[in-house]
């Protein structure tokens, strides 16, 4: 089919172009849509028949004309330009800058929907890496190439957590810091200008390439926006050897505006309405982070989604939790009792973690601390939750430890500065003034010879 411009629209809604009459069109091939004022939008064909092309417009298709809106099919995929000059830069989801400044110029161009990686090419994710949240390096450990989500609710700090990680997240040893992709869809104008801010104030901001939907942006654009940051991702990583840190916020907003464009398709909803395909398609994004062999870049993901109604049982995080390698969950109840960062520890889970810590990474009594704190925190929640029944008067002196121990935890290890950096070193020199209130006989995942180094016996409540 030779390029032309058809004006066979024969219906528009939802963000979707309907086109009847149109022969030898290709899926996924990009389209430019003119209206009558002459403003071009970008498009791209999602489906295609002898009887009907439809088309997904990423500026929405609000106020076309269809007697008077022109098509154009480009028989190319959707791409976009790169270079090293995206850090520092703000841009939509289709790509088109949001900062005031110029087009990117460049003859490097890719497909946003990236190029299938054989899978004998990936490098099993290694390496820790220190964001300086000690419920993460200490219990939730993040290594280099992995994907690990956090799970949140409505007016949780999730934000102000992935800033934090942003700004704080290097690798031990390595002067330099991780190159920063962040897509933010479906988030309001405040949060946009939140996350700027912080990246200027803190002086990361030339380290980071934004791509921003805001809530009153089309939401069809939501569903090309985390595509076209992992494109950017994977050329900061396998083209320019950076290690690269993707934070996509928010994978819900993502999946409603999926759910929406796939009603309007007349796709055949699953579970609370979302489509049957919504694992594949999120597996498609999440996928798309990890290393390759022999290759020194990577890129290490952290998916920021927060749960509708606070259930982990939702489609949206329990498909995540399948694809992931584990999760990081906040509290409604921590954050209640002014606990910054507000993790959970008992649900948060890092399934990678033994990969990057240990004896040649972080600390060799590291993973013995991170079991032993575990262990300990379970044992005083049911503690808690006994004395909540009986009284904590009734308790034995091993268990009123035991809740000295809990609210020690989540007031000094959980708890800590929005601008404060824990190195692992401290992070795990808190755990062992926490594990001190405990008697050494109860710290039963520790050895002899970790009790004998670190265990702070004169600072633990007396024996019953």
């Amino acid at each position: 089919m030779k390029e032309k411009e058809y004006r066979m629209a024969s219906a528009a809604r939802g963000g979707l172009l309907y086109m009847k009459g149109v022969q030898g069109v290709a899926l996924g091939d990009r389209v430019v849509v003119r209206d009558y004022r002459g403003r071009k939008r970008n498009g791209q064909v999602i489906r295609t028949s002898d009887a009907v092309v439809l088309i997904q417009v990423f500026e929405g298709t609000d106020d076309l004309d269809l007697e008077r809106t022109w098509v154009r099919f480009l028989e190319e995929p959707f791409e976009i330009p790169l270079s090293r000059d995206i850090l520092g830069r703000i841009f939509n989801g289709v790509g088109a800058p949001r900062d005031s400044r110029p087009p990117l110029v460049s003859g490097v161009k890719r497909n946003v929907n990236g190029a299938p990686m054989n899978p004998a090419a990936r490098a099993y994710p290694r390496e820790f890496i220190q964001t300086g949240i000690s419920t993460i390096d200490g219990l939730n450990s993040l290594v280099r190439g992995q994907k690990l989500p956090i799970f949140s609710g409505s007016g949780l700090p999730h934000n102000r957590l992935a800033a934090q990680i942003v700004r704080q997240a290097k690798l031990i040893g390595e002067e330099s810091r991780f190159a920063v992709v962040f897509a933010a869809m479906g988030v309001s104008y405040a949060d946009a200008r939140f996350f700027e801010e912080d990246f200027e104030s803190s002086g990361v901001l030339g380290n980071v390439v934004m791509f921003i939907n805001l809530a009153d942006d089309p939401p069809i654009e939501r569903l090309i926006l985390p595509r076209t940051a992992l494109t950017a991702a994977e050329y900061l990583a396998y083209d320019l050897d950076l290690h690269v840190l993707v934070v996509l916020t928010d994978m819900t907003n993502y999946a409603e505006a999926l759910r929406e464009v796939a009603t309007a398709k007349g796709d055949v909803p699953s579970r609370k309405g979302y489509p049957g395909y919504l694992y594949s398609d999120l597996a498609e994004i999440y996928e798309r982070a990890g290393r390759i062999k022999n290759r020194h870049g990577s890129i290490t993901m952290v998916p920021v989604l927060s749960m509708p109604s606070d259930d982990i049982t939702h489609p949206i995080p329990d498909l995540t939790g399948y694809i992931t390698e584990g999760q990081i969950v906040l509290s409604r109840d921590l954050h209640n009792q002014g606990v910054y960062p507000p993790v959970y520890v008992p649900p948060s889970l890092s399934r990678l973690m033994k990969d990057g810590i240990g004896k040649d990474d972080t600390r060799e009594d590291h993973p013995r601390v991170a079991s032993q704190l575990y262990a300990a925190y379970a044992r005083a929640l049911e503690v808690r939750n006994l004395a909540s029944i009986i009284g904590a008067e009734e308790l034995g002196e091993l268990d009123r430890q035991y809740l000295a121990f809990a609210d020690a935890f989540e007031k000094r290890f959980v708890a800590q500065g929005e601008e404060e950096d824990r190195s692992i070193i401290e992070t795990l020199a808190i755990a062992w003034q926490l594990l001190s209130f405990l008697p050494a006989e109860a710290l039963t995942r520790m050895r002899e010879a970790d009790l004998a180094k670190y265990h702070q016996g004169e600072r633990a409540p007396a024996e019953a």
